[in-house]
């Protein structure tokens, strides 16, 4: 019998072409290969003693049912120093907090909404000094807010100057939630603005709206992210949703991050709960404060608060921003634009303590980038952090910080409305930094 053994070689190698092609396929989908199996504290300047006070913490939070559960993540170097879950999921079923738990990150969607912007600035596509309405041009004709006159009407009159993308990226621009007692804030529920059933609609609605205040001259939260949401898609021409799914979560290997959270994975959702007024907790009744119950692909998608993720997830996404762009060969954004979001873009006469949401309360030695809370002088701001610590957190408690000084990326979750009796984001940074014990290794 003969054997062709040509033939033979020629099947070996396509067989062997297939396989590798589907490897890089799958790898693709997977993402960088992170090591998130913790290292020994000591060999990155941590004392595992003093950590305890951290696992201590949480745990005495979760005990005294201020929180149903959490996972923390500390990574010091690019390495996992801490990875714990505390308590349930699930406080009627007792279904344990585990790793691949999907959280609500409400406005921590906001500062991947920011490298979403980033990358088109990258692109250039825009820049911080652009006019908003170069962009929108549903815009060009905003007027401002200034007052009543005698028979108790609106007085409206032009903005001193067309309010930038700066503007609009670090909430100065003149926009709100609509939480005010302004009759302009009264408008937002009025028009419906944050029901709006896409983001065009959002923005003719917003369109018919004064600014509260002249834009650069006060800080307000606001819809700002919402409208950096609808620019992401007029300048890429994708959706949201598909715009960070392609340009961020696939590249990082966020796997489980998006606006919704299939059927498939319903069952590691945390439920959400809420402050009972007496210091414990009892189920969400707001309906995911007003985000719906994320089992569908949201035909308006929030860059504001509408994204969900694991920790894992999340910390992927910070640690890219803490290697300065890069996460295990995987760039998303180039040094100096990292640098250029997490520096503060907010003028010092506004640094007063005057302004704020929250936790978060700008004044000297904290201010605000683009789309993220910066420590330019932590002492001045009475807080551990290293100098450039940028950070934010989300309604339901979830929070992260990057430390570019000591290398540090810390991911927080939690599932908790209307806040509570420990205040855990700012506990857990005395924490983490009184257990660096050698911040030159």
């Amino acid at each position: 019998m003969r054997i062709n053994r040509s033939g033979i070689v020629c099947r070996l190698l396509a067989v062997c072409i297939v396989l590798m092609i589907a490897t890089q396929g799958s790898s693709a989908q997977q993402g960088p290969a992170v090591d998130m199996t913790p290292v020994k504290p000591e060999t990155v300047g941590f004392s595992s003693e003093r950590l305890e006070r951290l696992h201590a913490l949480m745990q005495e939070t979760v005990d005294k049912k201020e929180l149903a559960g959490a996972v923390t993540i500390l990574a010091r170097h690019g390495k996992v120093v801490d990875y714990r879950t505390y308590g349930v999921r699930d406080m009627a079923t007792g279904a344990p907090m585990t790793k691949d738990t999907i959280f609500r990150d409400y406005s921590m969607t906001k500062p991947v909404t920011g490298v979403a912007m980033m990358i088109l600035y990258e692109q250039g596509k825009w820049l911080p000094s652009d006019s908003i309405a170069k962009f929108i041009p549903e815009f060009a004709h905003l007027k401002v807010f200034k007052g009543f006159d005698g028979q108790g009407k609106m007085i409206l009159a032009d903005p001193d100057h067309a309010p930038t993308m700066r503007e609009l990226m670090t909430h100065t621009a003149g926009f709100t939630y609509g939480n005010g007692d302004t009759p302009a804030d009264k408008m937002y529920g009025e028009l419906k603005v944050r029901q709006s059933k896409n983001l065009q609609e959002m923005i003719d609605r917003l369109a018919q709206i004064p600014l509260i205040y002249q834009p650069g001259t006060k800080w307000i939260y606001s819809l700002s992210m919402d409208i950096q949401g609808y620019i992401v898609e007029k300048l890429s021409g994708e959706s949201l949703p598909d715009f960070m799914r392609d340009h961020i979560f696939t590249p990082l290997g966020m796997k489980d991050a998006g606006f919704y959270v299939p059927a498939e994975k319903r069952a590691r959702f945390a439920t959400l709960y809420e402050n009972n007024g007496h210091g414990g907790l009892e189920p969400d009744t707001t309906n995911g404060s007003g985000m719906g119950d994320y089992s569908a692909q949201p035909t308006m998608p929030s860059g504001g608060g509408g994204l969900v993720s694991t920790a894992e997830d999340y910390y992927r996404f910070a640690q890219m921003l803490g290697g300065n762009g890069e996460l295990d060969g995987v760039r998303i954004l180039a040094p100096s634009s990292v640098r250029l979001m997490s520096a503060n873009h907010v003028p010092q006469n506004l640094l007063t303590g005057e302004f704020g949401i929250g936790l978060q309360q700008l004044r000297p030695g904290f201010g605000y980038g683009y789309n993220c809370a910066v420590l330019y002088d932590p002492l001045e701001a009475n807080l551990p952090d290293g100098k450039g610590t940028f950070f934010w957190d989300g309604a339901a408690g979830t929070w992260f910080w990057v430390d570019p000084t000591n290398d540090i990326v810390f991911v927080g979750m939690i599932q908790r409305l209307r806040g509570g009796a420990t205040n855990v984001e700012y506990l857990s940074r005395s924490a983490v930094y009184q257990a660096l014990v050698d911040p030159a290794k």
